[in-house]
């Protein structure tokens, strides 16, 4: 039964994946945790909480514990907002800034891996796929 439950293949195969990443950038002291965070904040430094949250489709409270731990690490920095006092928005460090070429390296080295028991085809089939899951799912939670 499990071994054709969609779900529980998604998640024992996230686990994989996040067992091989963890492993890979855990010497750049990194952890899966913070890694979907620093992602968004590479593409766009300067987000806040509220965005990040939306981003990355996680709850409020979760966000606050990981950018917690991210500015503990010396990660980020929490500034307010030049136009609204209200708002803090969260920049990226040098040493934050620093670790995105090894971590994506890290990241791309670990999918490949994992990946590599399928062909380019498949490969871009499954990524496909995945996409067309995740987007049905938020439009309909929208």
């Amino acid at each position: 039964m499990k071994n054709q439950s969609a779900g529980y293949l998604a998640n024992h195969l996230a686990r994989i994946f996040a067992r091989g990443l963890t492993a890979r950038i855990k010497p750049l002291g990194l952890t899966t945790g913070t890694f979907p965070a620093l992602l968004e904040l590479w593409e766009s430094d300067g987000l806040t909480q509220k965005q990040l949250v939306e981003r990355l489709d996680i709850e409020q409270a979760t966000m606050a514990n990981t950018l917690a731990r991210m500015e503990r690490d010396g990660l980020i920095i929490r500034k307010k907002d030049a136009n609204d006092g209200r708002v803090q928005r969260i920049w990226l460090t040098e040493r934050g800034r620093d670790l995105r070429e090894p971590a994506i390296e890290a990241a791309m080295a670990e999918n490949l891996e994992t990946l590599s028991c399928l062909s380019e085809h498949e490969q871009a089939e499954f990524v496909t796929t995945m996409h067309k899951i995740i987007a049905a799912n938020r439009a309909g939670s929208a």
